[in-house]
């Protein structure tokens, strides 16, 4: 007859988390933070939560399109605009 640690499918007195991949965050003590990763390589209190964190790419510049290429060429189109304004009216002032 078996010993009950000689039928469990993992070596007997091995932790199982022991294998799974670390957060490795540097800790306020200046350490390596020893909390299992998540599936973004770091653990939920360094930012490794399932829908944490910034989207991906540069989505957050679509939110008001204020600095997509278009707008801001017309901001540069008006500034110039405005400076040939002042200019006339200061020549015409004067």
């Amino acid at each position: 007859m078996k010993h009950k640690s000689e039928e469990q499918p993992h070596e007997p007195h091995v932790n199982p988390f022991a294998r799974l991949p670390r957060c490795g965050a540097k800790t306020r003590a200046g350490t390596a933070c020893q909390r299992v990763a998540g599936p973004k390589r770091r653990c939920r209190l360094h930012g490794g939560a399932p829908g944490s964190g910034a989207p991906l790419g540069n989505r957050n510049r679509l939110k008001h399109g204020r600095y997509t290429a278009a707008a801001i060429a017309e901001r540069k189109t008006v500034h110039a605009l405005l400076r040939q304004a002042k200019a006339h009216l200061k020549i015409m002032l004067e």
